[in-house]
């Protein structure tokens, strides 16, 4: 007679004086311990052996269910496996299956940081917006649906760092499958302007005015900002640098007998790509900037250190600079300013050197390639063109912010 629910009530954590087995249909079975615990079993032959193997514990388990892990069990049979190895290979697979947190940072130390200039910032965002609510939850079982609740809340008040994170983990679960780490990519067809409306949101970023060049320069002498971060935004609006090449710059890549700041590869954002160094004149105007934030350095090799110690400057430090000169020249020189950032200052400076210098030799000045073969064909560095035109760029930045700062 087979399997009952009635039957399964009646004997499940009853003690008896010994095992008890009874039959259901198509080998499988239930066995019933002295203790009273309830045990479906599959019967079978395998390669002409009589074999069994559990499938799970009653109630854990219900009757249903284990008709038909029966079934799928002999499915395997048929096709000449051996449903026990199977089962251990299922495990297997759910005792190493990634989680979110585990497959980011596998994704992180393989990949992201040996590719990535700002790999440090990526891991971070990760650790402070993904890992507290998502971080835990298996990979292939966390849905679309949780993926968009995280990030549709994250893009209303921080559009750009949801934008990122959209697009650092459809490059995680990419890199996940093409290891056989993960199956499933559920935000492959996500777009952040399409669904997150990021582009909607975001500001797209300006150059400032001449006038406000100069505010930002007596804001910043009235301020209470250390010297080293005065020197840190002067430094970055001179260059036109991205923050980060100078945030992590090294005091060996400064040549001040040859005039060059040497970028290795792997610190800026095309050199990990060309495989170049990226070299920018040091004019003797600003020279004496620089040895000024090297002896104020707590680190031995890095020109900028953090406030306290002998470690990196944190991204979040640089991005509360322009707030405090904004504040300040809000309040002690009575002159509200628009939003802006650090990046903003590479924009002004860019905007600048368009009426120093020729196209090519700014976008060098910027960091960046040189358009389409001629990357390829054109070798040279151009460092003294970029010298001249950054000679120019300081003597305007002088004359604007001299003289009386204008009237609100």
């Amino acid at each position: 007679m087979a399997l009952t629910d009635a039957w399964l009530k009646s004997v499940h954590r009853k003690p008896r004086e010994r095992s008890l087995e009874k039959a259901d249909r198509d080998g499988m079975g239930a066995r019933v311990t002295p203790a009273g615990k309830v045990v479906f079993q599959l019967r079978f032959r395998y390669q002409g052996k009589a074999a069994r193997m559990d499938l799970g514990s009653y109630p854990a388990m219900s009757l249903k269910e284990a008709r038909d892990e029966a079934l799928k069990r002999r499915g395997q049979l048929e096709q000449g496996f051996d449903p026990r190895v199977q089962k251990r290979v299922e495990l297997s697979a759910i005792a190493d299956a990634h989680t979110n947190e585990t497959l980011v940072r596998d994704w992180y130390v393989r990949y992201c940081e040996p590719n990535k200039v700002g790999a440090r910032e990526i891991l971070r965002s990760f650790e402070l917006h993904v890992f507290p609510t998502l971080g835990a939850l298996p990979v292939d079982d966390t849905g679309l649906r949780q993926w968009m609740d995280l990030l549709e809340r994250l893009a209303e008040h921080k559009p750009r760092i949801a934008e990122r994170l959209l697009a650092n983990m459809k490059q995680v679960h990419k890199w996940g499958a093409r290891r056989g780490l993960t199956e499933s990519q559920p935000l492959a067809a996500i777009s952040a302007k399409t669904d997150l409306y990021v582009n909607r949101m975001r500001e797209s970023g300006r150059a400032l005015s001449d006038e406000e060049l100069k505010v930002v320069w007596h804001a910043m002498a009235r301020s209470r900002m250390p010297r080293r971060s005065q020197l840190f935004v002067k430094l970055v609006l001179f260059f036109g640098c991205r923050p980060g090449e100078l945030m992590h710059a090294a005091k060996g890549e400064f040549d001040f007998k040859e005039g060059i700041w040497s970028i290795p590869p792997e610190r800026h954002k095309t050199g990990r790509k060309t495989g170049r160094v990226l070299k920018r004149p040091i004019i003797e105007e600003v020279a004496p900037l620089i040895h000024e934030a090297m002896s104020l350095s707590h680190s031995r090799d890095l020109l900028f250190s953090a406030e306290l110690s002998d470690k990196p400057m944190h991204q979040s430090s640089t991005l509360s600079y322009p707030r405090n000169i904004m504040k300040v020249a809000e309040k002690q020189l009575n002159y509200p300013m628009a939003h802006w950032s650090m990046y903003d200052l590479r924009k002004t400076a860019r905007t600048n050197w368009s009426t120093l210098a020729e196209p090519h030799i700014c976008e060098l000045m910027l960091g960046h390639v040189l358009p389409g073969v001629w990357q390829v064909y054109d070798r040279h560095d151009y460092l003294e063109e970029q010298a001249t035109a950054y000679k120019a760029w300081y003597e305007r930045i002088m004359r604007l912010v001299a003289g009386d700062l204008p009237k609100p």
